[in-house]
């Protein structure tokens, strides 16, 4: 019996492994697999969609409880009455807790930064099981009244699948890391049916480029998520526009004014939940990750006892905003209800997404604004839905910082383009304004939170935490300071460098010498070239061993000739740091 060392142990990838490799240079490869991962998506979406139907039914008793009239009972516990949305989380978590502490913790939260995070470090990698496990949390939670949005869950499962189709073929960390563009665009795509919108989130969010063939290959995985998603649940657009028109020109200071408003929303809905998951953090470091859900999820059931339209993800109640259902006090009352379900449903270990909540807060926003402008101005009373469809991307723009996805998206959600000019006016003022007052977006904190940087090259963290004396060359030869300016050249020739380090008797660093110096020392006066190494060096910054590699490397790429950095500790030559020695180090760094 004989065996192949190294054999795929999948008969199935390795015989498509054999048909793609030699079309992989073209890209053929690439682009096979992006519409696999894109159909792939699309039938997740569907799937997801159908779970969080089932599971609202089941832990409500109706398809969307933010969506009935008063505070009715769930049919099977009707003696519970109202009360039974107090314990519907309650119960949720339990189910979903322990799930994600047991398999997948990175299905916890919001979803997005973990993908960002995982493009960024670890060159597009995610564990298999998150897709599974992320669908199922989220489902349960959403369907148990978790306030959250099914954007985050459907990013993540379609990027896991990316993903790990990108490692059944072994293909190279370029292509994984735009295979899971191509998953989270596909599931953003058949999700809302926005199939646009879902190749900018992938560009913008996660991948921070438009290279030419990650463009395509992400265009191609939305166009079958798309189809896939069209073909099951229908091509209506997300909303159903109420009336509008838009009046003179003198209308578009209040649409800039609205954008000012919308990016102090956001930037202060980012800190909201943040600061409500330090406090359940706090509140709960005596209990157990898998339990936090559960506990937590009694104080979310009282909220929504209170407020019962803030159950789930509630579309229903987004949509009656733009229709100019609500009074004024009720919308600031939703307004305000919408950051705090959702920051408590993020804070106690819930799945869900933070997409649809900022569309919910925007269009509530804007529907306010809309009827105190109405007030001011009677002319342009009834123009409620046009402010809150406005809202709603700016809102969004302040929180992620994403412009051109805020755009394109709110084009597709409502498909009505006059609007497009008030949208981008706001969604530009609110991006400005929020990157004004927060470093971070409502996805970046999370990351930067825990010490990650995504601005940064993923070495800077090594390099930190690297001391110069770990990758310095202490057996760098050195330059006798009495040596003549032609015995220096020939030596430093026959080392192959182009700069040496020189010292006296005692080992003091007296400078560095380059070709360049000795060379124009050679060719000047005869006073010149008799005049001893020690005299000719050039006087450099030098490094100390202990010093971390990020605070000298600016001074090792200025370095003369390019050659390095002497290292020395009270003057005395310790050894030579180069720039080879540096970009070794960083090559060890995933980008």
């Amino acid at each position: 019996m004989s065996a192949t060392i190294g054999a795929p142990r999948h008969g199935l990838a390795s015989l498509w492994r054999t048909i793609w490799k030699p079309a992989a240079e073209g890209g053929y490869q690439l682009v096979a697999v992006a519409l696999v991962v894109g159909a792939g998506a699309g039938f997740a979406a569907v799937a997801f969609r159908w779970m969080i139907s089932a599971a609202t039914v089941f832990f409500s008793g109706h398809g969307d409880y933010s969506a009935v009239q008063g505070h009715p009972a769930h049919p099977w516990v009707p003696w519970l009455g109202p009360f039974f949305v107090v314990l519907a989380p309650a119960v949720g978590g339990l189910v979903y807790g322990p799930l994600v502490h047991r398999f997948a913790p990175e299905a916890r939260g919001h979803g997005v930064p973990e993908v960002m995070y995982a493009v960024s470090r670890h060159g597009g990698r995610i564990k298999g099981q998150v897709a599974v496990v992320k669908a199922l949390a989220s489902a349960i939670c959403i369907g148990a009244g978790g306030s959250v949005g099914r954007e985050g869950p459907i990013v993540q499962i379609g990027s896991a699948l990316g993903s790990w189709l990108a490692r059944v073929f072994r293909m190279p960390d370029s292509r994984v890391r735009a295979l899971v563009a191509c998953g989270a665009a596909g599931g953003i795509a058949a999700t809302f049916n926005a199939p646009i919108a879902g190749v900018f989130f992938a560009l913008e969010l996660l991948l921070s480029d438009f290279e030419a063939s990650s463009f395509g290959a992400v265009v191609l995985a939305s166009v079958a998520a798309s189809v896939v998603g069209r073909t099951f649940l229908g091509d209506q657009a997300f909303l159903q526009l109420p009336p509008f028109h838009l009046g003179s020109g003198w209308e578009y200071p209040l649409f800039l004014l609205l954008g000012l408003l919308a990016a102090l929303v956001g930037v202060g809905f980012t800190r909201v939940l943040y600061g409500v998951e330090d406090a359940s953090d706090f509140l709960a470091r005596r209990i157990p990750n898998w339990l936090r859900p559960a506990i937590g999820g009694l104080l979310l059931g009282v909220l929504l006892l209170a407020l019962p339209q803030m159950y789930g993800v509630g579309y229903p109640v987004l949509q009656a905003g733009v229709d100019g259902k609500y009074a004024l006090g009720f919308l600031l009352l939703l307004l305000v209800g919408k950051v705090l379900a959702t920051s408590l449903t993020i804070g106690i270990g819930g799945s869900g997404g933070v997409f649809a909540p900022s569309l919910f807060v925007g269009a509530m926003l804007g529907a306010a604004f809309g009827d105190v402008v109405g007030m001011i101005d009677p002319s342009l009373q009834g123009q409620a839905g046009t402010f809150a469809l406005v809202g709603m991307g700016a809102v969004f723009a302040g929180a992620a910082r994403a412009p051109i996805t805020a755009v394109i998206i709110m084009f597709e959600l409502t498909g009505e383009y006059s609007i497009i000019l008030p949208i981008m006016l706001a969604i530009v003022v609110a991006t400005g304004v929020s990157k004004l007052l927060s470093s971070d977006t409502i996805y970046t904190l999370k990351l930067s939170r825990r010490g990650i940087d995504l601005t940064r090259h993923p070495g800077t963290e090594l390099m930190q935490a690297t001391p110069v004396t770990a990758v310095m060359d202490s057996s760098h030869r050195a330059l006798d300071g009495s040596l003549s300016a032609a015995d220096g050249s020939r030596l430093l020739l026959a080392s192959g460098k182009h700069s040496l380090p020189v010292t006296d008797a005692d080992g003091h660093l007296a400078g560095v010498v380059t070709l360049q110096l000795l060379s124009a020392a050679l060719a000047g006066s005869e006073a010149q070239r008799r005049l001893p190494l020690s005299g000719l060096a050039e006087h450099v910054a030098t490094a100390e061993p202990a010093a971390s590699l990020d605070s000298v490397v600016e001074l090792v790429l200025d370095s003369p000739a390019g050659g390095g950095l002497p290292v020395a500790e009270g003057g005395v030559l310790k050894g030579w740091l180069s720039q080879e020695a540096v970009l070794r180090l960083l090559s060890r760094a995933r980008p």
